[in-house]
């Protein structure tokens, strides 16, 4: 069997499945923690089984990341994590161990760094690795040797469907961002551009930063640009945030992630 790397983005998943089960559940914040842990626990066993994976890790957020203390409104808008779910997370660590999965709690680290680190050294030896997230932020990833995929929905994201849903290749993304901003976790892009001016600059070059170097561009750009150069702080601001981190040392290796059948 050939080896194959499974990431779960933990509280991606909890959290999805407990908005659904609190709404069941009606103002029942304990029932809904507890159907939110049965629902968990299949939703492993079955991503183990479909994915044929051979390593497994269920990673989590740490406390207050970097980006936190970078840019103060970072997630401003975010709600904090119910009481009842936020006490059944023991539990819930225990089970995915119980299931063989590896659980990884950092202690400042965000998941999605951690996670992005996984998959890039992974992608390096050769090792397929599959994400398993909602997530927009892990789409910039999608290659050869690492995929991601919506429980959820029940489907691979494939680079094609990206390229419909955004106009844009996997690999501009991040740069996409960093111009229009990214509202989902309160981070500003740059003023004036909006997404239809991101678009268009990142059809018209491979990268800002090819943009940035070139000595002539369309007429139709030049309110981009100079929106870009004006803003330029807020641009490197905002890339640095919604860039996914593929260097966190973890102090583990690949072997440690085994699951106990493989």
């Amino acid at each position: 069997m050939s080896t194959h790397l499974l990431l779960i983005d933990a509280l991606n998943l909890i959290r999805r499945i407990y908005a659904v089960d609190s709404q069941q559940a009606g103002n029942d914040a304990s029932l809904a923690a507890k159907n939110t842990y049965f629902r968990v626990v299949n939703a492993a066993r079955k991503l183990l089984k479909n994915t044929n994976a051979t390593h497994a890790i269920a990673v989590f957020d740490g406390d207050t990341s970097w980006r936190y203390h970078y840019y103060s409104d970072y997630k401003q808008s975010r709600k904090p994590m119910p009481n009842e779910l936020a006490d059944a997370l023991p539990k819930l660590y225990q089970a995915f161990s119980e299931l063989g999965i590896t659980v990884y709690v950092p202690e400042h680290d965000e998941a999605d760094d951690v996670i992005a680190t996984l998959a890039s050294k992974a992608s390096t030896n050769k090792v397929t690795s599959t994400i398993v997230s909602t997530d927009k932020g892990f789409l910039p990833l999608l290659g050869d040797y690492i995929h991601v995929y919506d429980y959820f929905k029940s489907e691979y994201i494939s680079i094609q469907s990206v390229i419909d849903k955004f106009s844009l290749a996997p690999s501009q993304l991040t740069d996409f961002w960093a111009l229009n901003g990214d509202k989902t976790n309160d981070i500003p892009g740059v003023s004036g551009i909006g997404k239809q001016g991101a678009v268009n600059l990142l059809t018209q070059f491979p990268s800002v930063e090819d943009a940035l170097l070139a000595t002539d561009y369309p007429d139709e750009l030049k309110r981009v640009f100079n929106k870009l150069n004006d803003n330029h702080d807020a641009y490197i601001r905002a890339k640095l945030l919604v860039s996914l981190r593929q260097d966190i040392h973890l102090g583990f290796s690949l072997k440690a992630l085994r699951l106990p059948s493989s």
